[in-house]
């Protein structure tokens, strides 16, 4: 196996993390664990519109399945980079650096920002599904 084989399969591992990783945040998080209501209900809390709530559920669960299905994966990891731009600014921005700190902390965000930026950078890796359907090995 050379490098770039190693290297194709290191962009696929990111991808599907972080795709499961939105899909996390989005089904597990936003809706079982809080429901979208109390979702929406905390949005307003911190002076973000209620509805803003059920587009960031979307965009994170349909974002995270594509990501892990590799359907336009760097434009995918990029478009959602302005949700964890504003979990940064209304949410977790005050709770200072450590995510465990009451309220959270921003690393974590920032964190996810620069994995985005990174799949950008790298593009799809292997077991990517092509827009046309095909599945592309390479």
């Amino acid at each position: 196996m050379t490098q770039d084989d190693l290297s194709s399969y290191a962009v696929t591992l990111l991808r599907v993390s972080l795709g499961v990783m939105y899909l996390a945040h989005s089904i597990v998080l936003k809706l079982w664990t809080f429901g979208l209501a109390g979702t929406a209900g905390y949005f307003e809390s911190i002076g973000l519109p209620g509805w803003l709530a059920y587009v960031t559920f979307a965009a994170e669960a349909v974002g995270g399945a594509m990501l892990v299905l590799g359907i336009y994966a760097r434009w995918v990891a990029v478009a959602l980079t302005p949700a964890l731009i504003g979990a940064i600014i209304w949410a977790h921005g005050d709770a200072g650096w450590v995510f465990s700190a009451p309220g959270g902390g921003w690393e974590y965000p920032l964190y996810l920002i620069v994995l985005s930026v990174a799949q950008f950078l790298l593009g799809d890796g292997r077991y990517a599904l092509r827009p046309s359907g095909v599945l592309c090995i390479s």
